[in-house]
């Protein structure tokens, strides 16, 4: 038996464990962890969470020691390195800073509206199958008659709640998964604005400017 016979079973046992629902659930389930992998694979890329040489250029510019900032910076691997390297440079304002930060979270977030799909919609295709499935069973138990066999609609109900539970079990892990990836977005946010407003307004330059005089009020 080769491979392709091999799948052409199991989508066959699939559909005749829980009909066309479990076998779309199946297929949905396995498109949603490729789009889990491939997130995991952008953050790793990206940087996601490794900060360390730029908040060390963003410590050492609040400290007002440009040259070791700029040498911390180089060393920086992270996707917001180029936006704080605007920010250095005092090209451009922060509205186009912010703009730049949110071009590059709304590239990490890219496919979050998919998987909460998955989350949200995956228990409700479960409980049509469901109602599809019980509908089944009692048309079978009606046609039966008086010659009703237990074991007929117990065998339905089960194959209906099955759609159910696969629909939670593709839907449940989705959204932990996901609540995950927008926790990280999150303090990447927060990470950028901090790092921005530290740019923009250094202690160092705030201790060396000159602290207004009070007014004397003479007689």
């Amino acid at each position: 038996m080769n491979a392709l016979d091999m799948l052409t079973d199991a989508i066959q046992r699939l559909y005749d464990l829980g009909g066309p629902v479990v076998l779309f659930l199946a297929a949905v389930s396995m498109l949603t962890l490729a789009v889990v992998l491939y997130k995991l694979w952008q953050f790793r890329a990206a940087g996601v969470g490794r900060h360390r040489a730029l908040r060390d250029a963003v410590a050492a510019w609040d400290r007002g020691e440009r040259a070791e900032s700029a040498r911390a910076l180089e060393r920086s691997r992270s996707y917001l390195r180029p936006v704080i390297a605007m920010a250095m440079a005092g090209d451009v304002d922060s509205a186009r800073l912010d703009a730049e930060a949110e071009t590059r979270f709304a590239a990490l977030e890219r496919g979050f509206r998919f998987l909460d799909g998955v989350a949200q919609l995956s228990p409700l295709v479960g409980l049509f199958g469901t109602v599809l499935g019980m509908i089944t069973a009692f048309q079978a138990l009606q046609e039966a008659g008086s010659q009703v066999d237990p074991s007929l609609l117990a065998g339905g109900i089960w194959v209906a709640l099955l759609t159910t539970a696969v629909g939670l079990a593709v839907a449940m892990p989705t959204q932990v998964l996901l609540s995950w990836l927008e926790t990280r977005i999150d303090a990447e946010r927060v990470l950028a604005g901090q790092a921005l407003r530290t740019i923009e307004s250094p202690a160092a330059g705030r201790e060396a400017a000159p602290k207004p005089q009070g007014l004397r009020v003479h007689a």
